[in-house]
């Protein structure tokens, strides 16, 4: 059984240069759940991911078991939200909003993702309620890639934002990132973070 990988089949969304690229990002389904805060000390942050892992790998094995179709769950992805944007640049976390996500394949079934939310369910997850299914269609984004830690963004960001503006392009949407490294392994100067802005 071939294994289908997100980052594999488009290198081009999930393995950037370190400087800015436009790119077009087609819509893709994705488990989410919302919050707000700084992600180092909310409660909340901490058990939307256990809610989002735990039915994403349910789906994982649920479709490998119904469907005969086998795929690596896809990295954490955010998007970021905040009434002042410098506060991506200056690192003001208690005033972000949040959206915490994980790709999923569009061949899902409603009867596999049943079958996932029954398995999860089980665990008696705080923050499985708050789970949602979503399309995202982000169109033409910049994005680069940020190699180091998450504290240490703001720089990259600027640069992006910075670009979108001198190429006569203003903001659209919400910041979005990708985190293809695991904080609680890598140096944090080794983490890889995928840093998106869609524009129009």
């Amino acid at each position: 059984m071939e294994k289908g990988d997100f980052r594999r089949e488009r290198r081009d969304l999930y393995a950037p240069p370190r400087e800015v690229v436009a790119v077009d990002v087609p819509a893709f389904e994705f488990l989410a759940v919302d919050g707000v805060g700084d992600p180092n000390s909310s409660q909340h942050y901490v058990a939307a991911l256990e809610a989002l892992y735990s039915l994403s790998y349910a789906a994982k094995f649920a479709s490998k078991a119904s469907l005969d179709r086998d795929y690596v769950v896809g990295p954490l992805e955010g998007l970021w939200h905040s009434d002042r944007m410098e506060s991506f640049t200056d690192r003001s976390k208690s005033e972000w909003s949040w959206t915490m996500m994980i790709r999923q394949p569009g061949w899902l079934t409603e009867e596999v993702r049943a079958l996932a939310l029954a398995k999860a369910e089980k665990k008696k997850l705080v923050a499985l309620a708050d789970v949602q299914f979503i399309t995202l269609a982000e169109g033409t984004s910049a994005q680069l890639m940020h190699v180091g830690s998450y504290d240490d963004e703001g720089p990259a960001i600027a640069r992006m934002h910075d670009w979108i503006a001198a190429n006569g392009y203003a903001l659209r949407g919400r910041h979005h990132e990708i985190y293809l490294g695991d904080p609680r392994r890598a140096a944090p100067e080794k983490l890889r973070t995928v840093l998106r802005q869609p524009f129009s």
